[in-house]
């Protein structure tokens, strides 16, 4: 025995010794993966934030006549982004003080040139691409994360978490929202349940409003796309073009703005849904052909739905950012980088782009499209395909009937979608198609494609455009990735191979992608979320032009100040000497290149402008700017006004240059380039830093040695103060914001109608859901608890019901059906309560009963003077005795009663009654009959006695006495924990 002991003991030593090590190698393993976590967070928070280069040093450089275009880090952040950040970073980590003294960004030299720490190390150390480039830490719990494709078909929403970038399903569990609203007399349906309606509901139901932003009812598009849609188009006070449906019993009219409003609150709903948080921060997708009026009026389609848009994402751009951001191994910024072909051709407009990737770098080379190609092309071509068969087989004109020609659109995608899987014969059937008439025909790939022919002659021009503006080769192009629904069809594919000569690739999500790089662009500006550093830097898809009127030979000036696949967001400063206020113009230089009727953008009037005191021309910087949502905008106006210094009473004019060359006419207009600056880049641009304009539009380079002179003469002969002007804009076709504020007024009522409308659905649906419940169970469950009589009167009562609830209650008050489903309660209930008394009061007397039986069981134990309840004080346990009979009469009697009655009688017992007695007796009885018994102290002397006596333990013999008392107690010891174990 004594063996065995000490075996064991020793196999219970071993075993704590290996868990020990385990656990030690655990925690070890744990402690490094959370240093190098916060290694990761670190360098996160210091690569996030980069400041921007103040525009002192931007005057500073320009004058250094430098021309090199570096790549920089992001731009755009909001606000409260960069406060967090820099209370995060209160020692600006990442920056070096130039030579002026002004802190800059470490990764840049004072002339541009990108510098210093790689992101490689941190993309090396990394698990994987999901857990680096996804968000890994949140700073505050409140905001959300969301990015959104707008459609021309369908909506796709994706939002980051923890686990990185998730596409959302709806309350349909699809994830998949079409673009479409239906509108009835007292709801709208948004999404699935639109769609649902677009047959039956045909001239209320809004779907293919995408093209319509930003235009007016004139424009060639919206006629266009006028002939295309079942409901009635309508010219607004404005001009725009609206929609006219009835809603609410009466005709009403909707901006393109309030619909695409509707839609992007039914996609925040759905999206707070998900996140089970409030929604506000976005970032939504457009195409990158969207003019400046279009890309406005989407904003305003955001303010209407309550969001905040980061930003206007162009659709190919977020899928270069959603396919680079991943990559582990893009070239590193000082090698070639490699290029990928990103083509998107959806249900209504075909787009590609270029794309140049780096190490934590993405720079959208050039971009083409034609916005009259997409998916829906293919569906009309096999419309109009089989209008005509049906019109020779059948006799019927297909396109004079609304609802005929949807179920035919309908039938022709599906059918389209199938032929891009099966090559051989395909049959279209529709049953009661119209005039009760069933049809069929059928169709295969190769029939397809010939009809097809003059659409797919459409995808190689736009392939080799963009090729041309990129200046590249097939032989540059890394890669080609296709998204997109209409890219699935073969003949598509197909095209695409051919103009490459190589195999395309499918690995993003065709559906999804575009979702998932506005999440991801989303994350970047967030301030929630630390994101992988990545850069980037997307074009102008048009060129823009300014043209001022000057005064000398009323003339005009003009200057092309961004050119087409000019590098986005960016800035720049250009110099008037001016004399009075004047204005700007800005436009779309070559229209023929813009898919739409107006050049303008709109017009800029800077106010304040007055002659200097001495007479000359005022010196005017007027930064003009391509934001990050692609808009034109003037930005801000300063005047440069000339201060002498003390004791030097000679007035030293600006420009030395401007008043020598027109000594008599100080009025004559001067434009100068003084700035550019990106917002993803800091470009000292290809432009000379300064260019001047004549009254003929000519350019001239000043030399930088004159420039300089000029400079060291200002410096020499004083100084100069910069006085912030006015602006005054004019924006084409831009909203009001009293009418965007009503927009907001009527979204808000429509979603209140929305809710109150769905309260009184629910009532009613309440009503009827409880007689074809009762009435159900009326037959089966209740049947033996409600007399013939009742039973027949109560059916009359819900028949009634079901009746008035399809005739005069089809349309009533929320209160009427809540006063109704009350009534019903009222015959219901007490044979409800029958039925729930009689299932669970056998339940609750037999639990009465085992209690009773309990206490009855220690006071007979008491009696027999059992020593467990020696303890307890007989007074007491007479008290409990009395009430325990009691107990048992009162048991007894209501069951005596109880058993008399026939289940359609109400109960002489409740349930409730008899869990009451239940606890009463429990608050009565256990107190007195489980008080504990108390313990009885050993004087120490008697315990001592005791050891000393103290016989053989354990099963030891008596002959194996131990001589080391202490040893035997750490024995004993190390026996009772062995033992616990």
């Amino acid at each position: 025995m004594y063996f065995a002991f000490i075996i064991a003991t020793a196999a219970g030593a071993i075993a704590t010794l290996a868990a020990a090590a385990v656990t030690a190698v655990l925690i070890v393993k744990r402690l490094n993966a959370l240093r190098r976590g916060a290694n990761t967070d670190y360098e996160s928070t210091q690569h996030m934030g980069q400041p921007s280069v103040p525009s002192s040093r931007i005057e500073q450089e320009a004058h250094k006549n430098l021309d090199e275009t570096q790549q920089g880090l992001q731009e755009e952040r909001d606000k409260k982004g960069q406060q967090t950040h820099e209370k995060e970073d209160p020692k600006k980590l990442g920056t070096t003080k130039g030579p002026d003294g002004k802190e800059r960004s470490s990764q840049w030299d004072v002339h541009g040139k990108k510098q210093g720490r790689q992101p490689a190390s941190r993309s090396a150390r990394s698990s994987g691409p999901q857990r680096d480039a996804v968000p890994a830490v949140r700073r505050e719990g409140g905001m959300s994360v969301v990015g959104i494709d707008l459609g021309f078909l369908n909506c796709y929403i994706a939002v980051a978490r923890s686990g990185g970038i998730e596409t959302i399903a709806n309350e349909y569990s699809d994830r998949c929202t079409p673009a479409c609203i239906s509108l009835g007399s007292r709801t709208r349906a948004i999404g699935n349940a639109a769609k649902s309606q677009i047959v039956t509901n045909v001239r209320n139901t809004i779907h293919g409003f995408k093209k319509l932003h930003g235009r007016s009812f004139d424009d060639p598009i919206v006629q266009t796309e006028r002939v295309r849609l079942p409901y009635e188009l309508q010219k607004m006070p404005n001009g725009s073009a609206g929609v006219k449906v009835r809603y609410l019993e009466e005709e009403r009219p909707f901006a393109i703005e309030q619909v695409t409003g509707m839609l992007l609150a039914k996609l925040k709903e759905t999206s707070e849904n998900a996140l089970k948080k409030p929604v506000a921060d976005c970032v939504i997708s457009i195409p990158s052909f969207f003019t400046d009026a279009e890309r406005r009026s989407v904003m305003a389609a955001a303010q209407v739905a309550g969001l905040n848009c980061l930003r206007l994402m162009n659709e190919t751009t977020a899928v270069a950012l959603a396919y680079g951001i991943y990559k582990q191994d893009l070239p590193s910024l000082d090698e070639k980088p490699r290029n990928v072909v990103f083509i998107d051709m959806g249900h209504s407009a075909y787009q590609v782009s270029v794309c140049a990737f780096n190490k934590g770098k993405l720079k959208v080379l050039a971009t083409t499209f034609d916005p009259y190609l997409g998916g829906r092309n293919f569906d009309e071509a096999l419309v109009d395909y089989f209008c005509d068969e049906f019109k020779t087989k059948y006799k019927i004109n297909v396109k004079e009937n609304s609802r005929a020609l949807l179920r035919l659109y309908q039938e022709c995608e599906k059918l389209k979608k199938l032929m891009s899987a099966n090559a051989s014969d395909l049959p279209l059937n529709i049953e009661c198609f119209m005039n009760d008439l069933d049809v069929s025909s059928k169709m295969n790939r190769a029939q397809f494609e010939q009809l097809c022919a003059s659409l797919l002659s459409r995808v190689e021009p736009p392939l080799k455009a963009v090729m041309d503006q990129a200046n590249l080769q097939r032989e540059d192009i890394n890669s080609i990735e296709i998204v997109g629904g209409a890219t699935r069809i073969p003949a598509v594919k197909e095209q695409i191979t051919r103009f490459f000569l190589k195999d395309i690739s499918t690995t993003l999500n065709a559906d999804e992608a575009v979702a998932r790089g506005c999440a991801l662009q989303c994350a970047i500006l967030s301030p929630a979320f630390k994101v992988r550093e990545f850069s980037i830097t997307d074009l102008v898809p048009y060129s823009v032009t300014l043209r001022w009127k000057t005064s000398f030979e009323e003339g005009t000036g003009e200057c092309e100040v961004f050119s087409k696949n000019h590098p986005a967001p960016f800035s720049k400063v250009i110099t008037f000497h001016k004399k009075e206020p004047f204005e700007l113009e800005a436009f779309y230089t070559n229209l023929h290149e813009v898919p739409y009727p107006d050049p303008r953008i709109g017009n800029f009037t800077i106010q304040n402008v007055f002659p200097q005191s001495d007479g000359d021309s005022s010196k005017v910087k007027v930064k003009v700017r391509i934001n990050i949502h692609g808009i034109f905008s003037v930005a801000s106006a300063s005047v440069i006004e000339k201060q002498n210094l003390e004791g030097d009473h000679n007035d030293a004019p600006m420009e030395t240059e401007a008043s020598s060359k027109n000594e008599n006419k100080d009025d004559v207009d001067k434009m100068q380039v003084d700035q550019e600056e990106g917002g993803h880049q800091k470009c000292h641009a290809e432009h000379t830093p300064e260019e001047e304009i004549d009254h003929t539009g000519a350019k001239t380079k000043s030399p930088p040695s004159d420039k300089q002179d000029r400079i060291n003469q200002t410096i020499k002969k004083g100084k100069v103060k910069s006085i912030d002007l006015p602006i005054q804009s004019s924006l084409y076709r831009q909203l009001t914001q009293d009418l965007l504020n009503s927009y907001i007024e009527n979204e808000g009522k429509m979603i209140m109608q929305d809710k109150l409308e769905k309260e009184r659905n629910d009532a009613k649906n309440a009503v009827e859901e409880y007689v074809y419940d009762f009435r159900d169970k009326l037959g089966t469950v209740y049947e033996k608890f409600i007399t013939p009589e009742d039973l027949n009167k109560l059916s009359a009562i819900l028949e009634d019901t079901e009746n008035w609830l399809y005739e005069e209650g089809e349309d009533q008050p929320k209160q009427v059906y809540v006063d109704k489903l009350q009534e019903l309660k009222k015959y219901g209930q007490p044979i409800q309560m029958k039925y729930v008394e009689h299932e669970e009061r056998p339940k609750a007397l037999n639990d009465l009963g085992k209690k009773i039986q309990l206490v009855l069981k220690v006071i007979e134990a008491h009696r027999n003077k059992d020593e467990r309840y020696d303890h307890l004080d007989p007074a007491e346990m007479d008290k409990v005795e009395k009430y325990i009979s009691d107990s048992m009469n009162w048991l007894n009697s209501k069951m005596n009663a109880q058993n008399k009655l026939s289940l359609t009688q109400d109960p002489v017992v409740k349930v409730s009654e008899i869990v009451a007695k239940s606890k009463e007796l429990d608050n009565f009885c256990n107190p007195i009959v489980y008080k504990l018994k108390p313990k009885v102290e050993v004087p120490e002397d008697k315990a001592k006695a005791n050891n000393e006596h103290n016989g053989p333990m354990d099963g030891q013999s008596g002959t194996e006495t131990n001589p080391d008392p202490a040893k035997g107690s750490s024995q004993h010891t190390e026996s009772g924990e062995m033992d616990v174990d």
